[in-house]
This record gives C-alpha cells, sequence and structure tokens, in this order.
C-alpha cells in the first residue's frame, strides 16, 4: 500500500505580527515539555492531579508522561506523527497528552462521546499514526472501536490501550521509562503543539492546529483574569479534551499556575459535589444546561461547597433569567465565558457589576485581540448593532489543518476569522451573543452541523427528505428536531434512533425529536434553499407549539 506523503503541519502568522505579539510579551517562546519539567522540578510533591479514585503529584505526572513518551517512541512513532487521542476525565488523559509532547508527537483531541464515523474521520484528515483510548469509559468498550478502526484504516499503525485487558493491543501499562530516546531538546515555540477538533458547522469537524506559543498565551492570560493561582482547586466535569476545560482556563491553566486539577467522571450534581466538598475546590467551568442542575440542586445538598470561589459557564449563551438562577443556587462568583477552540475567548471581570455578569458574554483576553462587527456585505455594524463576529490576535488560528475549501470560506484575505456567531459589542468592548449565522445546532455546548445529521438520515429507506433544525430548549439551549418526509411506510423514531447510532455516530448528534411531514415547501421553480427551509420550519413548529399550549391552557 502506497502511504500519501504527511502533510506538514503549520499556524503562521505574518512576521509583523509575530514581531508585535513578541515584544509585548505575549509570546514568550515557552513550550509544554519546558514548563511540565519546571513545575515538577519546582512542585515536586504538590498535588497536580485528582480524581474520585486517584492522586498524582506534579513528579508523578512527569514521571508517567516520559515513561508513555519513551514507550511511543520505542513502538516506532516518529516525531511530528499525529496520534488520535479518546480517553476521558481520568488522570491518564493529562499523562498521554504530555507523554506525546514530550516524545514530540503531536496529540489530535477526540471527545469520549465520538464514534467510528468521526475517529475515523480524525484519523483520515490528520494522516494519524496512532490511536490511544481507555479500555472502558462511561459503559463503552473502546476495543471495539479500536477494531472497527483498524480495519477501516489500514495505514494507522498503532493502537494503545490503557486498562487492566488491552486484549491484542499494546497495553499502556507495558511501557518502560528509557530517558535515552526522550528528545533532549525544546520544540520550536512556533511549531503545532497539538491538533484541536472545531465545532463541526458544516460537516464533520475541522483540525484546529495550535501553537505553544499561542495557546500558553492564552491560560497564561486567563489565568491571570480569572484569579488562578497556586492555591486554586479547579474542577474539571465537562469532557476533558473539550477547549472550555482545557485551557479557559481549564485544566492546562491551573497546571500552569501550579494548583489542582480535581477531575469528575459524572455530571451528576451529587458526584461532583462530593468532589468539591472532599477537595475543597475553589472554581468550576460548566455549560448552561449543567450549570442550571447544579444550581438547582446545590441549595438541598448536605454537601459543603463554601469552598466555592468562581463558577464559570460557556459553551453556550447563558440567558439573563439563567444566570439569576444560577447566582441564587450557587452564591459565589458567576464568570460568564465565550469562546471558540479556534482561538478568541472572552470573559466577564471577576469585578464587573451585576449587569455586565448578568447580560453579557465578557470582553476579550487580549489587548491584541482585534474584533469586527459587520453586515451581511462585511461592513462595520454600529455600535450596539447586531452583526457577524469576525476577529484575529496572538491566539486565534490564521488556517485549519489540511482543508483548503473551509479555509476559504472561514477566514479573510486580511487574516480574520468569521466566527460564524451573531453578537452585539457595547462601547466597553463587551459581546452580547444573539445566536449563529450557520445551520449550526448548539445542543449543551456540542456544536453540531444540520447537514451531517440530515446526510445520515437520508441514507435510510424510509427516509425521502429530511431538514433537521435547531428548537430552542430549556435545559439543553438547543435541540435537534428532524422533519422527515418518509418513504412509504413511516419509521418508528427508537428504530431510526438506534439505527443512527449503530451508523457509529456520536449520540449527541441524534434527534432529540423527530417530526414525519408530507411534503417541504418549495419554490415555482421547484427549489428551496436549505438555510431557507430549516428557517421556515423552525418557525412554523414553535408557531404551532404556541398555539397548542394557549389551547390547553384552561
Amino acid at each position: 500500500m502506497n502511504t500519501p506523503p504527511l502533510l506538514p503541519l503549520h499556524q503562521t502568522w505574518p512576521d509583523d505580527f509575530v514581531a508585535r505579539y513578541r515584544a509585548a510579551g505575549y509570546w514568550r517562546g515557552e513550550t509544554f515539555p519546558a514548563f511540565l519539567r519546571e513545575r515538577a522540578a519546582r512542585l515536586g510533591e504538590r498535588t497536580a492531579i485528582v480524581d474520585i479514585d486517584q492522586r498524582w503529584t506534579y513528579a508523578q505526572l512527569l514521571e508517567r508522561a516520559e515513561t508513555i513518551a519513551a514507550g511511543l517512541l520505542a513502538l516506532g512513532l516518529q516525531r511530528g506523527d499525529r496520534v488520535v487521542i479518546q480517553i476521558g476525565n481520568v488522570p491518564e488523559f493529562y499523562g498521554v497528552a504530555f507523554g506525546l509532547f514530550l516524545a514530540g508527537l503531536v496529540p489530535v483531541y477526540a471527545l469520549p462521546a465520538h464514534r467510528i464515523t468521526e475517529i475515523g474521520h480524525f484519523v483520515r484528515k490528520s494522516q494519524a499514526a496512532g490511536y490511544i483510548a481507555l479500555q472502558h469509559y462511561d459503559n463503552f468498550d473502546y476495543r471495539t472501536l479500536a477494531r472497527e478502526l483498524q480495519a477501516q484504516e489500514p495505514a494507522l499503525r498503532h493502537v494503545v490501550i490503557a486498562g487492566e485487558d488491552a486484549a491484542e493491543f499494546t497495553p499502556l501499562h507495558s511501557f518502560q521509562p528509557n530517558p535515552a530516546l526522550l528528545p533532549t531538546e525544546n520544540p520550536d515555540p512556533q511549531s503545532v503543539a497539538f491538533l484541536q477538533i472545531s465545532g463541526g458547522s458544516t460537516g464533520l469537524s475541522k483540525l484546529i492546529p495550535r501553537t505553544h506559543d499561542d495557546y500558553i498565551y492564552s491560560f497564561r492570560a486567563s489565568n491571570e483574569i480569572c484569579g488562578i493561582t497556586e492555591d486554586s482547586r479547579y474542577l474539571i466535569a465537562l469532557p476533558a479534551a473539550h477547549n472550555f476545560p482545557m485551557s479557559s482556563p481549564g485544566a492546562m491553566g491551573v497546571l500552569y499556575a501550579g494548583g489542582t486539577v480535581v477531575l469528575s467522571r459524572s455530571t451528576l450534581p451529587e458526584k461532583a459535589f462530593e468532589l468539591i466538598e472532599r477537595e475543597r475546590v475553589t472554581d468550576l467551568g460548566l455549560v448552561p444546561p449543567l450549570a442550571l442542575l447544579w444550581a438547582q440542586a446545590a441549595p438541598q445538598t448536605a454537601r459543603n461547597l463554601s469552598s466555592l470561589r468562581v463558577l464559570q459557564v460557556g459553551g453556550a449563551k447563558l440567558t439573563t433569567e439563567a444566570a439569576r438562577r444560577v447566582i441564587a443556587g450557587f452564591r459565589c462568583q458567576l464568570q460568564q465565558v465565550f469562546g471558540m477552540a479556534e482561538g478568541l475567548v472572552n470573559y466577564t471581570r471577576l469585578d464587573d457589576g451585576e449587569d455586565t455578569v448578568l447580560n453579557t458574554q465578557g470582553r476579550p483576553i487580549s489587548p491584541d485581540d482585534e474584533v469586527l462587527v459587520v453586515d451581511d456585505h462585511g461592513n462595520p455594524v454600529a455600535q450596539g448593532q447586531s452583526g457577524y463576529l469576525l476577529t484575529r490576535g496572538p491566539y486565534t488560528i490564521r488556517g485549519y489543518h489540511n482543508d483548503d475549501t473551509a479555509n476559504a470560506r472561514s477566514f479573510t484575505d486580511d487574516g480574520f476569522y468569521r466566527t460564524g456567531d451573531v453578537v452585539q459589542r457595547s462601547a466597553q468592548g463587551y459581546l452580547t451573543v444573539q445566536g449563529r449565522a450557520t445551520d449550526h445546532i448548539n445542543r449543551a455546548g456540542e456544536k453540531i452541523s444540520a447537514e451531517e445529521v440530515e446526510d445520515h438520515l437520508l441514507a435510510h429507506p424510509q427516509v425521502f427528505d429530511v431538514a433537521v433544525v435547531s428548537i430552542p430548549d430549556d435545559f439543553l439551549g438547543e435541540r435537534i428536531c428532524a422533519f422527515i418526509i418518509p418513504r412509504g411506510e413511516k419509521p418508528k423514531p427508537p428504530a431510526l434512533k438506534g439505527w443512527m447510532r449503530e451508523r457509529g455516530l456520536a449520540a449527541f448528534k441524534i434527534p432529540d425529536q423527530i417530526v414525519f411531514v408530507d411534503a417541504f415547501e418549495t419554490t415555482a421553480v421547484g427549489k428551496t434553499s436549505r438555510k431557507e427551509l430549516r428557517a421556515r420550519l423552525r418557525t412554523e413548529f414553535l408557531r404551532e407549539q404556541s398555539q397548542s399550549s394557549k389551547t390547553a391552557t384552561p
């Protein structure tokens, strides 16, 4: 089999921007291997990571990362190879990630919920040479996924499984220390450290190359804004591979500061509250549905939550009334967060007034975050008016990996990233999110392409046509509703959902609601824009729901 040449990884800013960012002190030439080694040398016996039954010091984190790095290189992986990692909220996630950094390998972060459809795409798009996963997580056996992956992607050379029984795959616990195999020099700070995944607004997720310089700056500056120090104990309950719990300021920010990362496998309030009490958690980050659920449970819990200092809410817009409920439930400082894996992150500040915290999603991290709010023609709108958000800056990417079509669509000629968000901007630079410009569903913080879900449903023999839309939901923020024109006999919704799961699709992409219709309206020439169709279906559905609700009211 002829293996295509490995496409180079790069993320490049123009020379004058590089000079400006370095002169301003944003880019300091720091790297992930160097910062971990420094923290381990200085804070060796301090607890770095803890979960329900493990506790790793900084020295142990470095030791395990070095062992993993040596083991991966001993397998024959070469510096610069890409490795997909699919590990949940356990200390091994960070051991593997830093092990890849120390070996000069490039992590490609996948979520535990992803299945063969997404993982196969990541392997192909990144040209990954390896795949590392837990044996089990959330009652799923990843060895079965690994078998499908190897059969589907013969260029994937190595599969490593963390757990007691790796079956036919390489066990992570079999790796042995071998300092002689480890690179002695640090990577170029401007080189790509890892590939993050996009929200997938048009089909499967794009790959986002992040450099050591830009990413470390983002969480170092976030630490200053969010008050993260060596005394911080930050709870990670969202998937660890998500950008929000990784860097805003997330686990990487906390490890950079010398604090403690507390991992929860469960998003159930009482499970997390147990960890908050036991570990005296000071900070945590949640998406709006979880924040509301936890805020409702907090006043009734017997657990002592008094250590909590700051609750961050991001991933989707937190409405004003929802923000009030969160503050009332937790009785700690609320900090709104609005950002994206491509770069720009906004925070309300800890000393902001109540009106700002309740009604905005914050302002950018950096003085050099350039923000434009424009109309359909790319012209700036008046202050306070709604428009499309464009941005560029010292930690916002200039291009996706291996995706010319997405790059042409997503970036302007002068380097601004078209975020796809519709916002208003105040005179003080605070953003209020109004929605999305694309057919993009934000379900509990997971960004899902309507087009991708439609493509899967159209493969079903009993589906003639389909339009997938977002419907407002008090708990999820938005839910997925599929309007289906059946082919012959209507499929049963539970059977249809089960069929989608069998196709290897992440569970969060399965429609929450299925509505059968006889036809979609078209124009006089028999055509209709998918975007217009989705908008019309959404409007009609919400109007019918509203009328039904009024009719049902006595």
